[in-house]
């Protein structure tokens, strides 16, 4: 540390710039960095991305930890969860995992269950941020104000004004944020994206967007907090309501959570598979750093039960270049492009991030569909549009950690698709058009809908204290 201060050479610094040369190739041609051990030493850890994993639930485990630990750059030392037992079972699963990879007996995770304690670890990096949705915008704003990159889990945001203050946070801070949209690191979705922006199916007319639904529940009863669980930490921003176990997520395993039902802590299918659906489908229809600017539609919302995100709806939106979309949980899940000459349709098939993900395969079971089958075997030609190549999200995150360029889903893009999402649901809950400027990033002369646009937060959580309370 004290050499730091006199070079004015970081750890990281060092790490970036010589890595820079050896990696250009593997970067052009849109790999994976594996870091040759001719740059670092094989046996260097002081020259990997040492990772800190904040929040350790079902996606963490099951997709982000994973994510990372495959390659051999980047080294998870850190783990919290304001679920104490839920951080102690993180632990022994990466120590079990590296034991596994080095062949020896491994215990080199720390445990934090305050994620401030972990961004005040200057050996740490980079995080990964896997908590529910009202907890990452404040989580990112204080990690990149710390110092850290950071890969943050869609969507980017609770409100729309929180996402703005992230994205902002990120671009002041220098640091690399890389969005959780996977589905921009999937070949189909790009090559899908890439056929529409080519004009293989003519001027693009419509855009349809089917997302799984989610059921609504019963009332559930007051239950005692968990000695194990940090409470009051759990909710953060939101307000303050009784402990009930299908309100956070299950104590004895790892199953599906039922904050992801719960308007207070997210918005639903909208925010949750929306953010990856209309975030592809902005990047077919050239509108990722904008949004529409008329959005109407309806939905049905539980009238009792613990579970109160939308059931059933049907929402749209046109945006300024004319482009007409609609929203729906009755559509295929998956998107689905029409324009003047044909129409393309793409999806994930019958693969999931987790095994609870809650989408019918049958339903999606094509990656790809067209009109015309000669479509998806047309070539990109030189010299037409080529988007960005990425052949897995976690990967491309480490690469722009170590090029210092943006990732493929970057915090802008990010909070671009996220208020998208939030448009759509402020249609849900207003029934009735609503009219937005995407430069200003309200809705035109209405108050009553720009009402929407924050919650109040709970002290000491709320955003403007995380952002001052910057770690020395």
């Amino acid at each position: 540390m004290q050499d730091e201060k006199k070079t004015g050479v970081s750890r990281r610094d060092f790490l970036n710039t010589a890595a820079k040369g050896a990696l250009s190739t593997a970067i052009l041609s849109g790999f994976p960095i594996i870091v040759p051990a001719s740059v670092f030493g094989k046996n260097a850890p002081s020259n990997r991305i040492n990772i800190g994993a904040i929040g350790t639930g079902r996606i963490s485990r099951t997709h982000d930890m994973p994510g990372v630990w495959r390659y051999d750059n980047a080294l998870i030392m850190a783990v919290c969860d304001v679920d104490s037992k839920r951080a102690n079972d993180a632990k022994t699963l990466v120590n079990s995992v590296y034991s596994k990879k080095t062949g020896k007996d491994y215990d080199g995770v720390r445990v934090y269950t305050d994620y401030r304690e972990l961004l005040q670890n200057k050996d740490v990096d980079a995080v990964l941020i896997s908590t529910p949705d009202h907890w990452h915008a404040p989580i990112a704003i204080h990690a990149v104000e710390a110092g850290k990159d950071v890969y943050m889990q869609k969507p980017a945001s609770l409100t729309i004004s929180e996402g703005r203050a992230m994205a902002d946070a990120v671009k002041r801070s220098g640091r690399i944020m890389q969005v959780g949209s996977q589905q921009r690191s999937s070949e189909q979705f790009r090559y899908a994206a890439e056929l529409v922006r080519n004009g293989r199916i003519g001027q693009l007319k419509k855009v349809y967007v089917g997302l799984p639904g989610d059921p609504s529940g019963d009332e559930e009863p007051e239950m005692p907090i968990p000695k194990n669980l940090n409470y009051d930490m759990w909710l953060g921003t939101t307000p303050e309501v009784y402990y009930t176990e299908k309100r956070v997520h299950p104590q004895a395993d790892y199953d599906r959570p039922g904050w992801l039902r719960c308007e207070q802590f997210g918005a639903g299918m909208i925010t949750g598979w929306g953010s990856h659906h209309i975030d592809c489908a902005h990047w077919a229809m050239n509108t990722e750093y904008t949004g529409p600017v008329e959005i109407w539609g309806k939905a049905d919302f539980p009238k009792k039960g613990l579970w109160d995100v939308h059931g059933i709806f049907q929402t749209e939106a046109l945006y300024e270049n004319g482009v007409h979309m609609i929203v729906s949980n009755e559509l295929p899940n998956g998107i689905r492009f029409e324009g003047t000459n044909g129409w393309i349709f793409v999806s994930r098939g019958d693969a999931s991030v987790t095994a609870s993900d809650p989408v019918a395969k049958q339903q999606a079971a094509k990656k790809l569909d067209a009109s015309d089958p000669k479509l998806l075997t047309s070539v990109i030609g030189p010299s037409e549009i080529h988007l960005p190549v990425s052949k897995e999200h976690h990967g491309n995150w480490l690469e722009s950690i170590v090029s210092r360029k943006e990732p493929i889903a970057p915090a802008e893009v990010g909070h671009r698709s996220c208020t998208a999402c939030l448009l759509h649901h402020a249609a849900m809950k207003l029934n009735r058009k609503l009219y937005w400027d995407p430069k200003k990033e309200v809705f035109k002369n209405d108050p009553e809908a720009n009402k929407l646009l924050s919650r109040p937060q709970r002290t000491p959580y709320a955003i403007k204290a995380v952002a001052s309370s910057k770690v020395k």
